[in-house]
């Protein structure tokens, strides 16, 4: 029996095709400067984000903790929302590594809006943090892959520029956010002062991410990430991973999204979860249990039915569609929730 992994995004493996652009990727010593494939994407997700220069790493965490350092300095205050994942999956890092504090903030469905941010921009006070970023995330993760709108980021923009703040993006999936607008990654990511991207989650590379911003604050960048212990040697060989994606896989993430919008629509329909199509932007798909499903018991009962998904919370799971599935196995994924689902209430 195939097993269905809906587990996230980052569970697809590597095609012919892009496996072999990594055997026949030009190497060299990328902590020299010198692999001309890791070159050639830094420029290219820099070109495509509409920023000067990017800096390639080993994972979307060290994106964002090398982004944080580079725009803060110890004793600094990041404004972010509560759900974010600088805040929940990074074993506070921007405190224990940078000497930042995060402040969060609560708002509906996680999306900040200025009249949110704006109370918890302190002023200047001996006995105050220095307010000195305000960060968002987009796509938002525990939202539910939640897109924030066009317009918000520039006002939001517009509030950090008012108060001399520095705006950072967190764009892990930030290809799925463009193609839920219909515009290029650099119309979302022009705006703030540094983004970071993965390209591991929707493009379907093994490996890898990169932070872009100005020339000045990549070189500093570039130290930080030495310091962090990412500097990397022949690299190319997963530049080049990252290269194929981009080039190939961002154009049909909107079959994504379409997907997850058809499986939330069948469990809606089934009457047994909770759960609102309508709220599905993207590729991920969050799913209220009702109180007869015990969390951890309904999901050791999918796997053995052939569906892995990842709890999400309390009475909730998480399930993403992406490159590695198709409409059968979404329909078939569909099926197993409800049919197992029948069986434990």
């Amino acid at each position: 029996m195939k097993t269905i992994d809906l587990r996230s995004d980052t569970v697809t493996t590597p095609s012919a095709a892009m496996r072999r652009a990594i055997s026949e990727a030009e190497v060299g010593d990328d902590v020299f400067e010198g692999d001309p494939t890791v070159k050639k994407l830094e420029d290219r997700v820099a070109k495509i984000l509409g920023h000067e220069a990017a800096l390639y790493v080993p994972s979307g965490t060290m994106a964002n903790q090398v982004s944080l350092r580079m725009l803060t300095s110890p004793g600094d205050e990041i404004l972010c929302e509560r759900g974010t994942h600088i805040v929940n999956y990074e074993v506070a890092a921007a405190s224990a590594l940078s000497g930042v504090q995060l402040t969060p903030i609560d708002a509906p469905n996680g999306i900040l809006t200025p009249d949110l941010i704006e109370p918890f921009i302190r002023p200047e006070n001996i006995h105050h943090p220095n307010t000195a970023v305000i960060a968002v995330e987009n796509t938002h993760n525990r939202a539910g892959g939640r897109v924030y709108p066009m317009e918000l980021l520039r006002d939001i923009g517009d509030l950090a520029r008012k108060n001399s703040l520095k705006y950072y993006l967190d764009g892990a999936r930030i290809w799925n956010a463009a193609a839920f607008h219909g515009v290029s990654p650099s119309a979302i990511a022009e705006e703030f002062d540094a983004v970071s991207v993965c390209f591991s989650k929707g493009l379907g590379a093994p490996v890898g991410s990169a932070v872009v911003s100005s020339r000045d604050m990549i070189k500093k960048a570039r130290r930080i990430r030495k310091m962090l212990g990412g500097g990397m040697r022949q690299v190319g060989i997963i530049a080049a991973a990252a290269l194929y994606a981009l080039e190939n896989n961002f154009k049909r993430i909107a079959e994504d999204h379409r997907r997850a919008g058809i499986l939330a629509t069948r469990l809606a329909e089934s009457g047994i979860f909770e759960i609102d199509p309508h709220e599905v932007q993207t590729n991920i798909v969050v799913i209220g249990l009702p109180a007869q499903l015990k969390l951890d018991t309904f999901i050791d009962k999918l796997k053995s039915n052939g569906l892995l998904v990842v709890p999400f919370g309390r009475a909730r799971i998480r399930a993403v569609a992406h490159l590695n599935v198709d409409d059968n196995d979404i329909s078939r994924a569909a099926e197993i929730l409800v049919e197992t689902a029948k069986t434990e209430i």
